[in-house]
């Protein structure tokens, strides 16, 4: 007997970013080879549409799409959408893990030791809508919250506009082979790391809990089967890369 979801179509939003190895704009990457063999499983199907990352939260609040990818936990977010677990969300059931470092112009004095930022001589930049700014709000210290591409930040920092960016692994990592890496560093002690889940609209799961609740444990099951594992490890290199591993 066919599941009750069976032959459901979802649509997802999100960012419209490449952020290897995890996704691209034209939908290759890891959450994507996730959530296909997800659909594998349930016999449902994903409809996918990449936009910038706030009007992607925007139209998951309004129940315009289904759900949302990947996302990390706020407490503000939760008027947007359902976590797994709620209000406390299930860490079992995320989509992978990344984590945002400090960067600085080689030279400078502003530093992090894991626990505490010192020296710091101006504001520090983060992208728009990215939840490292909560984060850095809590430390105390003066931000920057800009709609710009991660390289922008760093040329602001090589100018010294900025005292430091906090971003993704995978930007600074994209970025040291960029014509301003001899002027940055990345410091080696991560700011934060953090899970990324598919938050689901408040409306499906209200409406539709057992659904939602699948999903999130297929997720689980998935990322942690022997299938995608082979795949994670074919197309990272867990020595040379600071993520998650399955």
């Amino acid at each position: 007997m066919a599941p009750a979801h069976a032959g459901e179509s979802l649509t997802l939003c999100f960012e419209h970013k490449d952020v290897a190895p995890w996704r691209t704009i034209n939908g290759r990457g890891l959450n994507f080879e996730l959530l296909k063999q997800v659909a594998g499983r349930m016999d449902v199907s994903f409809r996918y549409q990449s936009l910038p990352w706030k009007r992607c939260l925007a139209k998951l609040k309004a129940n315009e799409v289904d759900g949302a990818f990947s996302v990390s936990f706020s407490p503000d977010r939760l008027p947007l959408g359902a976590y797994p677990g709620g209000n406390a969300p299930d860490y079992s059931k995320r989509m992978h893990l990344s984590r945002y470092y400090l960067v600085r112009k080689k030279g400078s004095r502003i530093d992090w030791d894991g626990h505490a930022f010192h020296n710091v001589n101006g504001a520090i930049g983060y992208q728009l809508g990215y939840s490292i700014g909560e984060f850095l709000r809590a430390q105390h210290v003066p931000v920057d919250e800009a709609n710009q591409r991660a390289a922008d930040l760093i040329r602001q920092v090589s100018i010294g506009s900025l005292a430091g960016a906090a971003l993704f692994d995978t930007d600074v990592e994209a970025l040291m082979n960029a014509p301003l890496a001899a002027e940055i560093e990345m410091l080696p002690t991560p700011l934060v790391e953090k899970p990324y889940f598919l938050l689901l609209s408040h409306v499906l799961v209200a409406s539709r809990p057992q659904l939602a609740a699948q999903l999130w444990k297929t997720i689980e099951d998935v990322r942690s089967s022997p299938a995608y594992t082979k795949l994670y490890h074919e197309t990272i290199d867990p020595k040379s890369r600071k993520s998650d591993t399955p």
